[in-house]
């Protein structure tokens, strides 16, 4: 799949926060740990972006990345380089998420390369970010040479059943 990948700025962000809540909330509603559990109103998908990564972004310490199919947005992610001094050298993967209707379409492959190439640019040559311990996500990583430094047991709650699920700390060096 060919995939156009659009860095947002902010007020694109301010155009699409609708948009971006209903990607968000189809992948907290399939069950992806993205820091949120059911129920998840609109609300609150909406306000992720508002409240958090849209103050990032006029900030100037984080990149959010977009793909759209079908006029649809199917994937996003962010870099967040808001690091500090003593790690000028380091940027985090946060949010990465495709819609389940677009899935196993190399949009997560396509926005991590992007992502990787925009921490390139900014200087950045480690790249870390955590996944859910045994999620699908976690072999994409290593598929990309994310290496494990560490699992933390009982890290955040399942979206669904309320139980406690580790995180794998992952990190590249480019």
């Amino acid at each position: 799949m060919t995939t156009d990948i659009e860095i947002f700025t902010a007020d694109n962000l301010s155009h699409h926060i609708k948009d971006l809540g209903m990607l968000l909330r189809a992948c907290v509603q399939d069950g992806a740990s993205i820091g949120f559990i059911l129920p998840f109103s609109v609300e609150d998908s909406e306000a992720l972006w508002r409240d958090n990564v849209l103050p990032a972004l006029r900030g100037g310490k984080r990149i959010l990345l977009v793909v759209r199919a079908g006029g649809s947005i199917a994937g996003a992610g962010q870099l967040d380089y808001d690091t500090p001094p003593n790690q000028p050298h380091r940027a985090e993967i946060r949010k990465l998420m495709v819609h389940p209707d677009f899935r196993r379409r190399g949009i997560a492959k396509a926005l991590m390369a992007e992502l990787e190439h925009l921490a390139r640019e900014l200087g950045r040559d480690l790249i870390t970010l955590d996944t859910r311990t045994g999620d699908t996500a976690e072999p994409l990583y290593t598929d990309l040479g994310y290496q494990t430094a560490g699992i933390i047991p009982g890290y955040c709650r399942d979206a669904h059943h309320g139980h406690l699920d580790a995180t794998t700390i992952m990190y590249k060096t480019l």
